[in-house]
């Protein structure tokens, strides 16, 4: 076994650093620090704690500049991209902030003879796994809201991103938070089953592939410790032919290639009604075909590499035996030469099930079109999937998108007439293969607490 590992910048494909790993040894003497941290920390009040992520909201806007830049050396992210996801981390902690010390206070419920209090305890160390493609985003996701619980945190991040690792370590300290309540473990799939299993992790949170997740959730139930899994997804957004086409387009185009593709809430599938199929298809194709692919520091670039080779090589397989179980390319689909990792903005039409564009996600810029006949059909393929994270509506007729969305959208998050991201007063998360539970809006701070009853009988 390797016991170092080199960070690679993906668009020039030099080595940035070296990294050695930590031992099996190493990373339970981390945990043990983890864990005295948190026999402190969770005596801190809830007011102290929100006043300390507020300072960490400040911190990560000053240094705004210097994350930017590293997301963009690490894994290929355009600066002005970086900067989006320092400001949406500065919100999620102030949201946290503002909201945990209610959200976490004592609820008194009726008891007969008596009084009743519901309490939220925080249970001690939770191991977070995390992947590249939002590096800061991903960790204070699930750390801002378990730090608020009064609970410590340890990451592994993924390893093309150990710089980031490494500075939220940093960001929490110079916060002013216990040196040991967020601890980064540089180290391998084998040393975190361990970490999984050791006794002071009372639960386990991660974020990555469906694959990753099975694994990932056999290790904590085995353990008999509590999960939460944000999986991938092939998120539908639906073109129905009462829809603002140019609208549409401009959106669809944005939710495709944001972050060079790779995000879990993308728009990957376009499932569009047939009057209004070869309008859209063609604005769409023409709108993809102006998009700049080049160097992520450069302002002009649209979207930069993808974040490692091995990444765009499978994505180019998917595409390829999508093309060859059917599917036509409109653009794109073809590895560029020269230095970088980079893979261009494709379309693909004439999906259907048995493509890797139909029935897997495509974590790129890549778009798969499906024709259908109505509004009925476009739902029944948008569910014709494994997954269910997110995917989104476009329609004139609000009312209608609405109750598409609410009762028959078989995801947990829907987008009407539009494409966001995450937003920290709302909940995030998936269903079926895109995994369970939830975080932002609150929902987060009570994943990992024990909400413990108290009956207080009176003389």
């Amino acid at each position: 076994m390797a016991n170092s590992h080199q960070t690679v910048n993906p668009t020039s494909e030099e080595v940035l650093r070296t990294y050695e790993l930590m031992s099996k040894d190493e990373a339970e003497a981390v945990i043990e620090q983890v864990h005295q941290a948190f026999l402190g920390w969770r005596d801190v009040s809830l007011e102290e704690r929100a006043e300390l992520l507020g300072k960490v909201a400040s911190l990560i806007r000053d240094r705004k500049e210097q994350y930017a830049k590293l997301m963009t050396a690490e894994m290929g992210k355009p600066l002005k991209q970086g900067r989006q996801e320092c400001e949406l981390c500065a919100a999620i902690c102030e949201y946290t902030a503002a909201e945990g010390p209610g959200l976490l206070a004592d609820e008194t419920r009726e008891l007969e003879g008596g009084r009743a209090l519901v309490t939220y305890q925080p249970q001690g160390v939770i191991y977070g796994i995390q992947p590249w493609n939002f590096p800061l985003y991903q960790v204070i996701r699930y750390s801002a809201a378990n730090l608020m619980a009064g609970n410590t945190v340890l990451l592994k991040h993924a390893a093309n991103v150990w710089g980031m690792a490494l500075e939220v370590e940093k960001l929490y300290q110079d916060a002013g938070l216990p040196s040991n309540a967020f601890r980064t473990l540089l180290i391998d799939h084998d040393v975190s089953e361990a970490v999984i299993n050791h006794k002071w992790v009372r639960g386990v949170t991660l974020t990555g592939s469906p694959g990753a997740g099975r694994i990932v959730a056999q290790q904590a139930a085995g353990a008999l410790k509590k999960s939460v899994l944000e999986l991938g997804s092939n998120d539908a957004y639906l073109v129905l032919a009462d829809a603002d086409i140019s609208k549409a387009v401009k959106v669809g185009v944005q939710g495709r290639v944001y972050n060079a593709g790779q995000t879990c809430v993308a728009a990957k599938r376009f499932i569009v009604e047939e009057s209004v199929y070869d309008e859209f298809r063609d604005a769409y194709v023409e709108q993809m075909e102006k998009l700049t692919m080049g160097d992520p520091a450069d302002k002009a670039s649209d979207l930069g590499p993808m974040a490692r080779g091995d990444l765009r090589d499978d994505l180019h397989d998917q595409v390829l035996e999508s093309v060859k179980a059917g599917a036509t390319c409109l653009t794109g689909g073809k590895i560029p030469a020269g230095k970088g990792f980079f893979y261009p903005p494709t379309v693909l039409e004439n999906v259907a099930p048995g493509q890797p564009a139909y029935d897997d996600e495509l974590f790129g810029p890549v778009a798969a079109l499906i024709k259908v006949r109505d509004a009925e059909e476009a739902i029944r393929v948008a569910n014709d999937s494994p997954y269910g994270l997110g995917g989104g509506i476009f329609s004139a007729d609000e009312n209608k998108a609405l109750r598409l969305a609410r009762d028959r959208f078989d995801t947990g998050m829907v987008n009407i007439n539009g494409y966001n991201l995450a937003k920290p007063n709302l909940p995030f998360g998936g269903v079926k293969e895109s995994g369970y539970g939830r975080e932002h809006g609150g929902f987060g701070m009570h994943e990992f607490v024990n909400t413990k009853a108290i009956m207080i009988t009176e003389s």
